[in-house]
């Protein structure tokens, strides 16, 4: 257990403990900033970030962040989020990725579920905001899902046209915002 994880009350170390079988909830440390650039560059899904922004994230975002661990301590999934400045009840939820090995398992469901816990434990939460590009149906059912099991509406609209990335190629970016989330009993 992480000095992060001491930190929160027992009932929600318990919950943690919900997760796939030989996997466990933590905080990421810089030290998995390889692991989750890895884990991302994978998915084949994912807007990969420089190797840099992950080893930011794991130091800057932590608290808002959570990794799945496998028995060797090494990370099998993660979410990366961050609170929104204007917005200090509203989680956004930056990245979703699990190691090929373990999809399958409701580990995307398990991550989420003990991030809004530990958020919601440590500063409260009202909303969750993501954004997903059209025909990204895991990620449609993960979020649509979790705001079914938190008795949450979802509305969505389009965040970022594609005219808008100066790549070229990228398609649009919806906004998910579900809320308000009620106590969030797992």
């Amino acid at each position: 257990m992480t000095a992060a994880q001491a930190d929160l009350p027992t009932d929600l170390q318990a919950k943690y403990l919900k997760m796939p079988e030989g996997l466990r909830l933590d905080s990421p440390a810089v030290a998995d900033g390889a692991a989750i650039w890895r884990i991302a560059r994978d998915s084949k899904v994912l807007d990969l970030n420089s190797s840099y922004s992950y080893l930011l994230w794991c130091r800057d975002f932590a608290a808002t962040s959570v990794v799945a661990r496998g028995a060797d301590g090494e990370p099998a999934g993660f979410i990366t989020g961050y609170i929104r400045p204007e917005r200090p009840d509203t989680l956004v939820v930056w990245q979703v990725a699990v190691d090929h090995g373990q999809r399958g398992r409701g580990l995307a469901g398990a991550l989420l579920d003990g991030l809004t816990s530990k958020v919601a434990a440590e500063r409260g939460l009202a909303r969750v905001e993501t954004t997903i590009t059209p025909g990204n149906t895991a990620s449609e059912r993960l979020f649509t899902s979790y705001a079914r099991r938190h008795g949450a509406q979802v509305e969505r609209e389009v965040l970022f046209d594609a005219g808008l990335f100066p790549d070229g190629g990228h398609e649009p970016e919806v906004l998910y915002r579900i809320g308000p989330i009620g106590p969030l009993d797992f």
